[in-house]
């Protein structure tokens, strides 16, 4: 998982370098990589068609293709797996927040995002995508949660009952308050369904971005915090605000296990169907 730090390409070119050298540092390490959601705006500003949140989200959309070449080709290059991060991209006439999941091939699959911010509504018009899917690797099925779609249960159990075991969360959040969010409830999906949680967020200042101005976050891995786990239930976490990668193996016979024989059973206990009406308690004397 990357903790991505913020820089300042010039153009697609400069970007595509930046990205390749990040790829090239954890190739050998790693055989699946996650980068976090946004991280490519940081091309942004020299692309920007006006000097505000909107013109750099107009000049990317325009480069998206590029953007998007870049990233299949360091894939190819390095014979990995690569969830680059997430890009904005016109999809049937609206702008969707895409994240693409690269085989070492290059060829490619997407996840959108399901639940927007409020910038995102308010400032670009982004508009859901995509319901949520599982992605077939090497290692089993895997899903993705973009951001604030792992602060909703629903969207992590549709993957984990489609068959994920790993769930990404590409994240770029500009406060501590909006990290703990994304932080805490990836750590709560783990519990909730026993799988694994995988953070890649953005970090560091950018005062020349409208958009990727402030950064804040930690890379991490969360599991079910029961048996054959950290009491915590962290299993690598990487330090507040620092780029760079951390690495941890992840395997899915350590949720098999949890799931069969953990001190609880989280994931079979799910509530089928709905909760029953909740109703006012009554209080005797």
């Amino acid at each position: 998982m990357l903790a991505w730090g913020v820089g300042r390409p010039g153009s697609v070119a400069e970007f595509s370098a930046r990205l390749e050298a990040r790829v090239a540092e954890a190739a050998g390490l790693a055989d699946l990589l996650l980068m976090p959601e946004y991280a490519c705006m940081e091309l942004a500003p020299a692309l920007a068609q006006a000097p505000s949140a909107a013109g750099e989200l107009a000049g990317m959309l325009d480069a998206a293709e590029a953007v998007l070449a870049a990233m299949r080709a360091a894939a190819r290059a390095h014979a990995v797996w690569l969830v680059p991060g997430s890009l904005p991209m016109r999809v049937g006439g609206r702008v969707v927040n895409r994240a693409a999941v690269i085989r070492p091939d290059g060829s490619l699959a997407f996840q959108d995002k399901w639940h927007m911010t409020r910038f995102e509504t308010e400032a670009w018009g982004v508009s859901r995508g995509a319901p949520p899917s599982v992605f077939a690797t090497p290692w089993g099925l895997v899903g993705i949660s973009i951001c604030y779609d792992a602060e909703f249960p629903k969207h992590v159990r549709a993957q984990v009952e489609a068959g994920a075991w790993l769930v990404l969360v590409p994240t770029c959040t500009d406060t501590a308050h909006g990290f703990s969010r994304v932080a805490i409830s990836a750590r709560a999906r783990a519990v909730e369904n026993q799988c694994f949680l995988a953070v890649a967020p953005t970090v560091g200042a950018a005062p020349w971005s409208e958009t990727l101005d402030a950064n804040t976050g930690r890379a991490a891995i969360y599991g079910p915090a029961d048996r054959g786990f950290a009491e915590d239930g962290v299993v690598v976490e990487g330090e507040m605000d620092r780029p760079g990668w951390i690495f941890a193996e992840v395997d899915v016979a350590r949720i098999v296990a949890v799931r069969e024989a953990g001190q609880v059973r989280n994931h079979l206990d799910w509530p089928r169907g709905p909760m029953p009406r909740v109703q006012p308690a009554g209080f005797v004397a």
